[in-house]
């Protein structure tokens, strides 16, 4: 933790219950090889978005889309850890068809398979919905030892999915990752970025973390990379290629619901208020009194 200006750093390791899911048990041909499934999500690339007013779901068709900027980054850090430890890097999206863009791009960056979980019964989901729907997907793919997610989408701002799969999936979960210190075949650690300096946590694996934008920078996609990600097979995955329950997937499986959702209306500039402190204090004094803020 970084206190005072001085760089003092205390190293809190957490000891996290040691378990593995048996359907996402580690499978590796080699010893410090790590598969990485990284969470990534297609969001609109402007603000002037529209609601569908009998859902309050957001309308996508004809809206620009790009992948959300801060699963760029978890992009880039999966990318990382394969080149220095070896593995897969897979990366998965749940969305409609065209969100196939936002998986080619990430193979563009390197990513070595690109899969789509969409199907209309998804449509709606809330991040409850979304966390089991891709939980399911991820737990079908089976050895997985790491799973990287961005803190947060643009659009929806929570930063619920990605602990929300953790659960859902039985394994740790570190949120605010700044950096990846070290990683084996059997546990991670990193720093956790905090208001004042961070924290030093190791947990096994797998596990699932969400990264900032202070863990790297992504790289730009090379022509090959392009090139590739143009033919690359994308896996499909629709809701009757997974085990779920049909009564959890999409809008009615979902336990909140928007009811309203607009674009703030523009408010009109202030009052700009000039003169020494006593003049300041009166025309203050008089525009509280005026607006009845204080009787």
């Amino acid at each position: 933790m970084i206190a005072g200006g001085n760089a003092v750093r205390v190293e809190l390791r957490y000891l996290l219950n040691y378990f593995k899911s048996p359907s996402i048990l580690i499978l590796r041909g080699e010893e410090e090889r790590v598969n990485i499934v990284v969470c990534i999500k297609q969001v609109p690339g402007t603000t002037q978005v529209r609601i569908n007013p009998d859902t309050g779901t957001l309308i996508r068709d004809g809206v620009e889309a790009v992948v959300n900027p801060f699963d760029e980054y978890a992009v880039e850090e999966a990318l990382r850890i394969k080149e220095k430890s070896g593995g897969v890097v897979k990366v998965i999206t749940m969305g409609p068809p065209q969100a196939e863009t936002a998986l080619r791009s990430a193979i563009a960056m390197g990513a070595d398979e690109g899969i789509l979980v969409t199907d209309r019964l998804f449509a709606g989901s809330d991040t409850w919905a979304t966390s089991y729907t891709l939980s399911c997907a991820i737990r079908s793919l089976g050895g997985i030892d790491l799973i990287i997610c961005g803190k947060q989408a643009i659009d929806g701002d929570t930063a619920q999915v990605g602990p929300g799969v953790a659960e859902m999936l039985d394994i740790p979960f570190v949120a605010w990752v700044r950096k990846v210190e070290e990683i084996t075949s059997t546990a991670i650690r990193v720093e956790r970025m905090m208001e004042e300096g961070y924290d030093v946590i190791e947990t096994p694996l797998p596990c699932l973390i969400s990264v900032v934008k202070d863990i790297n920078t992504p790289r730009m996609a090379s022509l090959k990379g392009k090139m590739r990600a143009k033919t690359a097979p994308i896996v499909k995955l629709d809701a009757a290629a997974l085990p779920v329950q049909s009564d959890r997937l999409g809008l009615k499986g979902s336990p909140t619901q928007v009811l309203r959702s607009f674009v703030p209306e523009k408010k009109s500039g202030g009052e700009k208020i000039s003169g020494d402190a006593a003049d300041l204090v009166a025309k203050i004094k008089s525009t509280i009194l005026d607006l009845e803020i204080i009787k």
